[in-house]
């Protein structure tokens, strides 16, 4: 079933409408558990968009196994998704920024209040990410070590890479995924893949390990795959690599490719004088998990992110 969550009047007598599917399991009964599965906020992260689809295909052909009940918003930012803009147009503004919203404010804060409202009571919102056009990233969860304790045993199920624990000073309040964890409805952020484009094998392992999650909710019965075992980085070292030159960035290295300290990640060219301006090389042994993906760069761009260090 499709259900309108927010809609608002726009200029010239269009909406800004934003939806969700509901899908319920015919033979669920009594209290029924709730996951929220939510992506597009930024108008250039289309990764989940395939996830959406993927999980809303599954469950119409085996509906038969599900027992709860899962709301997929494939796009919390419409506008932007049409548009291919990160923010809200004509707001200019990052939407994952203004939650929990104001339902007497502004527009966009109009709209964050309705989805904070709309999600809240689920027993479990996943919201997904890609990275921008700059980098590809792989299939990991990020959450704030204040979270970790409830969030880290729903992450080991999700099949992805990596589970990334920040610490608390990094949290920024008024995302979506903080606000609501405020509220009590467990929320794991995914980033994964690069923006403006859809990786599909992120996005099938993405949805097994939703399905994994759902049959350890009690909301799904069906088969599932054994999620794969993720590396969990508690504070680990992550080294940086930044570019000292501008210029045209060749990797060396494949991404999520194991590395040593000292071995080249890449080099920058100059195309034209016929040189290279920069070799680059990892500042530790370890995982590269973020890579360059566009190759044009100036000085300060970040190149990559190796996991080294401490981590299991």
């Amino acid at each position: 079933m499709i259900k309108t969550v927010v809609s608002v009047g726009l200029p010239v007598d269009e909406k800004l409408r934003i939806r969700k599917q509901t899908m319920e399991g015919p033979e669920a009964k009594g209290e029924k558990k709730r996951i929220c599965i939510v992506t597009g906020t930024h108008g250039d992260e289309l990764e989940g968009q395939y996830v959406c689809y993927e999980l809303g295909r599954r469950l119409k052909e085996q509906k038969e196994h599900l027992k709860g009940i899962v709301d997929i918003y494939p796009a919390l930012n419409p506008l932007g998704v049409d548009s291919i803009t990160r923010g809200i147009p004509m707001f200019d503004l990052d939407m994952n920024r203004i939650f929990p919203g104001n339902e007497d404010g502004p527009v966009p804060e109009y709209v964050a209040s309705r989805i904070i409202e709309d999600i809240k009571g689920a027993d479990l919102c996943i919201d997904i990410h890609a990275s921008n056009i700059f980098l590809r990233e792989i299939p990991q969860v990020r959450i704030s070590e204040m979270t970790a304790k409830a969030l880290l045993p729903y992450a080991k199920k999700l099949n992805i890479d990596y589970v990334w624990i920040h610490g608390a000073a990094t949290v920024l309040e008024a995302t979506l995924a903080h606000s609501l964890n405020m509220i009590g409805v467990p929320t794991l952020v995914v980033e994964m893949g690069v923006g403006m484009r859809i990786t599909l094998e992120y996005g099938r392992q993405l949805a097994d390990g939703i399905f994994c999650l759902m049959k350890e909710l009690g909301i799904w019965d069906g088969d599932v795959i054994r999620p794969k075992k993720p590396i969990i980085s508690t504070d680990g070292q992550v080294g940086f690599v930044n570019a000292n030159h501008s210029g045209i960035f060749i990797p060396h290295v494949d991404h999520w490719e194991s590395i040593r300290k000292g071995e080249t990640i890449g080099e920058i060219l100059n195309p034209l004088e016929g040189k290279v301006e920069e070799n680059l090389y990892s500042p530790c042994d370890g995982m590269v998990f973020t890579l360059r993906e566009y190759p044009i760069v100036n000085s300060g761009s970040l190149i990559a992110r190796v996991l080294g260090g401490e981590f299991h």
